[in-house]
């Protein structure tokens, strides 16, 4: 009996250590920011493989989902509902642009960076509406800050 409660101790440990590792950002979807109006905030995460992104909705009105054209091949698709929190762990690398359907053209647009951004080149070819074009613009400015900052 005491090896087995024994055990049981061993792996509930070992589980939330690995737990442990992975880091939650959140980002908030507001009808106005530090950045203006209609944007998520932070609009630019960079995180690690594993770790989640938790999309709130601090504002009504507003969704997250991902943009076809700026996914890894094979990374985490998404759609989240009009008013309602969306929380996405992503385990695959790359650069992920998402937005908010309704104000898409109002550049309401994020970028998540998840480890090394080996699909940066097909993500900022994508087309973008209106003020989304240069959100994105800026977004990737950042991106290559970081990878600036990292060498």
């Amino acid at each position: 009996m005491r090896k087995v409660i024994v055990l049981g101790a061993l792996v509930a440990a070992l589980g939330f250590a690995g737990a442990a590792g992975a880091a939650e950002v959140e980002v908030k979807m507001l009808n106005k920011g530090t950045d203006g109006v209609m944007v998520f905030e932070p609009a630019f995460v960079k995180i690690n493989p594993g770790d989640t992104v938790k999309f709130i909705a601090s504002d009504k009105g507003h969704n997250a989902e991902i943009i076809d054209t700026m996914v890894p091949d094979g990374g985490q698709k998404f759609v989240g509902k009009i008013n309602e929190e969306l929380v996405i762990t992503f385990d695959k690398p790359g650069v992920y642009g998402y937005k908010c359907k309704p104000h898409y053209g109002m550049g309401m647009v994020g970028m998540i960076v998840v480890g090394e951004p080996t699909n940066a080149d097909q993500a900022k070819a994508a087309t973008h509406p209106g003020k989304a074009k240069q959100t994105f613009a800026n977004l990737f400015d950042k991106l290559a800050a970081t990878k600036t900052a990292a060498k």
